[in-house]
């Protein structure tokens, strides 16, 4: 055997004096007692809360989240909590907090949306610097934040408000990928229109969240499209998804940024993209919808420069084209 191990060194030439036994032992009663999202989860300290809840202006004790059937608020301090146990660090506590307010501007999410059979997850997008100063578009486009911030309202769902599985958290088909939500920071640079932000009416280059409850999703195009079949294949994965069914059900469309190009030098805008789009998957009862309307068709442009592939979402309703400025750490 080759004596060259790759990757990290064994966890016990790291740690000494049992530390690593009573971490091991922390996440074991973290499990029994039922607050895990079925993965291992961080110990929330009262050192580690402080640290997050030191980053905001907000009061511990102020509400920023509810499921109005449930009588269960969410406060900033329950928030840092469940934060510091999905992974975050401090300085990813203010998009957290922006992403509590943008859900709350969901009808959906404030209705019956997480305890609805399909099963449907988290979809973030992030917009402006924070997007690098957080490191949301680093190695392996920034991993940590985009997994732990979504992860933290995840399990805030799940232990303060109540929607546990087996309980008021049931989809059908049992446990679904998408349940694990995604967050993506959008790639503004790349792109050759405004963002998502500017769409809801937020300044492009203002750090801001927008939140989307989304069911599935699946992929369309490929790096050698034409912009008309691109336009075909994206409306073919929207119907394929179930987009637009009814009045009250959309889709969100991920271009990457050579297929947001592609269709730019074609001389569409984001606003013809999303007409066609509409127009054809939309039922003919449907009136075009507007930003604000249950069918409006939220697009942004995401993934590496050279990815060749984008991404349709079925949306569980709709969105409501508000996304929410993200708080300045105070302490910057």
């Amino acid at each position: 055997m080759s004596d060259r191990i790759h990757g990290p060194p064994h966890p016990a030439a790291e740690v000494a004096g049992g530390e690593w036994e009573a971490a091991y032992r922390a996440v074991a009663f973290m499990y029994e007692h039922g607050w895990s999202d079925r993965l291992p989860l961080v110990p929330a300290t009262p050192r580690r809360v402080a640290e997050l809840l030191a980053t905001t202006h907000r009061p511990p004790d102020q509400d920023i989240g509810r499921l109005d059937q449930l009588k269960s608020p969410v406060t900033v301090e329950v928030a840092a909590v469940h934060a510091v146990m999905a992974g975050c660090r401090p300085e990813h506590f203010p998009v957290v907090l922006a992403a509590w307010d943008a859900l709350m501007g969901e009808r959906s999410d404030i209705g019956g949306g997480w305890q609805s059979s399909s099963g449907p997850a988290r979809m973030i997008v992030v917009n402006g610097p924070v997007r690098h100063r957080l490191g949301f578009t680093g190695p392996a486009r920034g991993l940590r934040p985009s997994t732990t911030v979504t992860r933290a309202i995840g399990l805030t769902v799940h232990n303060a408000l109540g929607v546990v599985p087996h309980g008021l958290d049931r989809p059908a088909p049992g446990v679904l990928p998408g349940r694990w939500s995604m967050c993506v920071a959008e790639n503004e640079e790349d792109s050759p229109w405004p963002p998502l932000s500017a769409d809801g009416g937020v300044p492009a280059g203002t750090d801001a969240v927008s939140a989307i409850l989304v069911d599935t999703s699946t992929f369309a195009g490929g790096p050698d499209t034409a912009a008309g079949p691109l336009m075909a294949e994206l409306a073919g994965a929207i119907t394929r998804i179930g987009g637009w069914t009814s009045r009250h059900a959309g889709a969100a469309v991920l271009l990457c940024p050579g297929h947001a190009r592609l269709l730019a030098r074609a001389g569409m805008s984001k606003d013809d993209v999303r007409a066609l789009l509409t127009a054809r998957c939309a039922p003919p009862s449907s009136p075009l919808p507007r930003r604000g309307d249950p069918g409006h068709l939220p697009i942004a442009v995401a993934g590496a420069a050279d990815a060749g592939i984008s991404m349709v979402a079925r949306v569980f309703s709709g969105w409501s084209g508000t996304p929410v400025p993200v708080e300045r750490n105070r302490d910057t």
